[in-house]
């Protein structure tokens, strides 16, 4: 790999004017090789921005109007509803719709999760790429690696790299890829405008993760899909929901004490919040979204690490809850 370049200004030409790159916050090496890299392998031009939320925020903005209206896949990513209703006070609205089938009337925008997260639901691509209005995918859990949403008639792929992309828990990066580069490119002067920059290193860390990326994703798919099979099983488990692809699986217990008390009984699963990473990671999602979610509801990120290990851990702190 390249050395991480962290300038921000670089010199004109001999002629006294801009080369590639003169400042920044229009562009650099780094951030330009990774978005090169991630938009092959999304098959579109993509976009890097500080966060997955910093992406969200800049696209609606770079795309809609005051008065417009997003319909929001329900179940989705709760920091996205979260993210959307901030920016009610600028006149923008969303309403929720079961992702499995159409999109409502009336809407400008149309934003699914594939697959939703802690839900996992995967919404019906075909029914929302005939609307007609632009179509985001958040792609976060499905990774390029399961899942080009630009070949099934998205405009739009956003993906939070913090998770699956960077992979390792230490990039805070988000990204949007577009299928039309024209929309690209008002994306792009949006950002430049607005300062909703990527910084280098963590478009270093993105290239780093980006090399690992299908064989890390595929050992995390094998090593959920295990799991989620023998927590069907486990007489403490009410629900599990996992749809076949990624390493993230959310399951039910009886309600929060007994989730809470799953969450810190385990050993090698770590209790902490985020999803993608190296290292398994669970938690209670109560303690975030509230009432729109079970109150036993545990979110699993499952890693890299030895599925009978990882099933042990888990049984253990199951039977003890």
């Amino acid at each position: 790999m390249e050395p991480v370049d962290r300038s921000t200004i670089w010199p004109y030409d001999e002629h006294g004017e801009p080369r590639e790159f003169y400042y920044s916050r229009y562009g650099s090496p780094t951030v330009a090789e990774a978005e090169r890299q991630l938009g092959e392998l999304d098959r579109g031009t993509a976009l890097l921005y500080p966060s997955g939320s910093g992406a969200t925020t800049a696209l609606v903005l770079g795309l809609l109007q005051p008065g417009d209206t997003i319909a929001l896949a329900a179940g989705c990513y709760f920091g996205t509803s979260v993210t959307f209703d901030a920016l009610e006070r600028w006149g923008l609205h969303y309403v929720e719709y079961d992702q499995t089938g159409p999109p409502p009337d009336g809407v400008q925008l149309v934003w699914t999760e594939a697959p939703s997260n802690p839900f996992l639901t995967m919404p019906n691509l075909d029914a929302a790429a005939a609307y007609p209005a632009p179509l985001v995918v958040d792609a976060t859990v499905a990774t390029p690696v399961h899942l080009r949403p630009l070949e099934n008639g998205a405009d739009f792929v956003l993906h939070s790299a913090t998770k699956y992309l960077g992979g390792h828990d230490d990039a805070l990066l988000g990204a949007v890829v577009c299928r039309d580069p024209a929309a690209a490119e008002v994306l792009r002067i949006f950002r430049t405008r607005t300062g909703i920059v990527a910084a280098a290193d963590a478009a270093w860390l993105l290239l780093r993760g980006l090399k690992t990326l299908e064989m890390r994703v595929h050992r995390q798919t094998d090593t959920a899909g295990a799991i989620a099979a023998r927590l069907a099983d486990h007489s403490k488990v009410l629900t599990v929901r996992y749809p076949g692809i990624g390493g993230l699986i959310s399951f039910d217990v009886a309600d929060n004490d007994t989730a809470r008390r799953v969450e810190t009984s385990t050993e090698l699963v770590v209790n902490a919040t985020s999803l993608g990473g190296v290292t398994s990671v669970m938690e209670s999602r109560h303690r975030w979204e509230g009432d729109r979610v079970p109150p036993g509801l545990l979110r699993l990120s499952v890693g890299l690490e030895d599925a009978g290990a990882l099933w042990d851990d888990l049984a253990r702190a199951l039977d003890q809850a």
